[in-house]
């Protein structure tokens, strides 16, 4: 095998190798740790991060960004609640809807894929950089869950709904099951649709793409609709868990998601990357939670480990770009 191959295929194997180690430190540290209600809860934790993560691969892929998918999750999450507690309630015309829990969830889900539809437009047919255009969401969906909630916490589901996010299903945390179809159906698309193959040529060289005929603007439209979606999807699943959609949900949530992507291997210039990698990445991010606080570390020193890492997975992406 030459060096250069050697390089590549150990260059694949990082996320890997780096999940495997930090497992083998803390199961030394801690004999908490290689449990098996352990795995379990970190695996349900880390669900959530997965379903948002996913769709910001998708975007990273293409070279774009998201900052806004913690703020959509919260909305979402808090229409969820909000339509199923109180339902829709117009008294000019003397009418009331209720929603059952699949509308409700419906409703949150199509909340989220037009803001991300929105955010896609923005950014496509008024050429506003990814960063501001998503930032500017980020406020405003923000500013919309106080309106909806008043600021208060929308409380007390049905044990029906409530499932979602605590309940169990052949021995797994519902959660995961959910995350599970979402990761492979994004590796379908990845892989199989040319959808996929349309956001890795996108990001490998939009110029190239565009004067190959394929339509950027709709691809990426569609791209930041589905992370959208996806962000409502965690939400809602936050929301059951919880029994409660807080206005607050979903804070900092999208430097998780990017920290899962960027760790598990996808480039921040766009084109390289795999949802596997993202999997992985979302996994050391909630090991690592995980085991510092199986070894009572400060929280504050939990986020300066945490951007560290984050740190140091850049730098090698960088590396690993310059040596192509």
């Amino acid at each position: 095998m030459s060096l250069g191959k050697y390089k590549n295929n150990l260059s694949k194997l990082q996320s890997l190798i780096a999940l495997l180690l930090l497992c083998i430190v803390f199961a030394v540290l801690s004999d908490k740790f290689f449990t098996v209600a352990n795995g379990l809860n970190v695996m349900r934790q880390i669900s959530v991060n997965i379903c948002i993560a996913v769709g910001m691969t998708l975007i990273i892929l293409t070279a774009g960004i998201d900052l806004s998918v913690g703020s959509v999750l919260a909305l979402c999450g808090a229409i969820t609640a909000g339509l199923l507690k109180n339902g829709i309630a117009l008294p000019s015309f003397n009418l009331f809807i209720g929603f059952t829990i699949a509308g409700a969830i419906l409703a949150g889900i199509v909340v989220g894929s037009l803001l991300g539809f929105f955010n896609g437009l923005v950014i496509t047919k008024f050429k506003v950089p990814p960063f501001v255009a998503t930032l500017a969401m980020l406020t405003i969906a923000r500013g919309l869950t106080m309106l909806y909630t008043n600021g208060f916490p929308i409380s007390s589901f049905s044990s029906s709904f409530t499932y979602i996010g605590g309940g169990w299903l052949f021995g797994l945390p519902v959660p995961v099951w959910i995350a599970a179809i979402i990761v492979i159906a994004a590796i379908i698309v990845t892989k199989k649709i040319k959808l996929g193959r349309y956001i890795f040529a996108i990001g490998g060289n939009e110029n190239a793409a565009r004067l190959s005929g394929i339509n950027i603007n709709k691809v990426k439209i569609m791209v930041y609709t589905i992370a959208g979606a996806l962000a409502a999807v965690g939400g809602i699943i936050v929301t059951a868990r919880l029994d409660s959609a807080q206005p607050n949900a979903g804070s900092s949530y999208e430097l998780d998601a990017i920290a899962a992507v960027v760790i598990g291997g996808t480039s921040l210039s766009g084109g390289r990357g795999s949802i596997w990698g993202t999997v992985l990445g979302a996994l050391i991010i909630g090991v690592l939670n995980n085991g510092l606080v199986l070894l009572d570390v400060s929280p504050f020193w939990q986020q300066v480990v945490k951007g560290g890492v984050i740190l140091l997975a850049v730098i090698i992406d960088k590396m690993n770009t310059k040596n192509e």
